[in-house]
């Protein structure tokens, strides 16, 4: 089967001279359609700056980065940007963009409104909307795109219980629907992970330092006696 990305020795260095910072080092791994991979680690260790190489907002220092160049993705931020327009319009005006009419891009966008449980949000500000709605305002966007890929950083670091409830059980649904997407997420909240994730890639000061299935991340013997930092973050002994 053909990845969906594949990263090689992959870097991504931040300024100049002495004050360099290696955001990534040496990054390998490979994803293939269909996972779920979740993303962890400290504050700084990379999750971010990964999430944009894998959509192209940064190209790598150095090392080698392929991608399906068949594969649609769309990516969801902690804070999403809307405009101040309607709801629907922060939608359609994407599919517009990419060619579609006006009023076939509101129809879509009405029906991503709909997938979310939006519709009767349609014509407010979008910008007048709590943070949870705001965030499923850009999970609307994203699926409206019909991607096959769908990156996620942090999507649900902000929001009170019951919308971050709403935002996995749509990230869940999107994962399983007729036509499944391939997610890419990072996320601090390790309950989140075991919920969703079907393969836990574990980072530290830019480098990937443990890479396994779910159910070995936080399975016990095998962290503990392999990857004993990612042992230590599970375990809560790192921040």
């Amino acid at each position: 089967m053909t990845p969906v990305y594949a990263l090689q020795d992959v870097c991504v260095q931040f300024g100049r001279g002495k004050g360099v910072v290696d955001a990534l080092a040496g990054v390998h791994l490979q994803i293939a359609p269909g996972e779920r991979v979740a993303l962890v680690g400290s504050n700084g260790c990379g999750k971010s700056t990964l999430l944009r190489v894998l959509h192209g907002l940064l190209q790598p220092t150095a090392g080698r980065f392929e991608f399906n160049a068949a594969v649609r993705q769309a990516m969801v931020f902690q804070r999403p940007y809307l405009l101040r327009l309607s709801v629907q319009a922060n939608i359609a005006l994407g599919l517009w963009l990419q060619g579609l009419s006006w009023r076939r891009a509101k129809v879509r966008a009405g029906m991503a409104l709909e997938r979310v449980g939006l519709a009767e949000q349609a014509l407010r500000n979008a910008r007048v909307l709590s943070g949870g709605q705001q965030q499923r305002v850009a999970m609307a966007r994203a699926w409206a795109l019909s991607p096959d890929v769908l990156l996620l950083d942090e999507p649900t670091a902000s929001l009170d219980p019951r919308a971050k409830r709403d935002i996995e059980l749509l990230m869940e649904e999107f994962a399983y629907q007729v036509r499944p997407m391939t997610l890419v997420f990072a996320s601090h909240n390790l309950g989140q992970v075991k919920r969703l994730a079907s393969r836990v890639i574990y980072l530290e000061q830019g480098r990937v330092l443990a890479d396994l299935p779910v159910g070995d991340f936080f399975g016990g013997r095998v962290l503990q006696d392999t990857y004993p930092e990612a042992h230590f973050f599970v375990k809560g002994e790192l921040n």
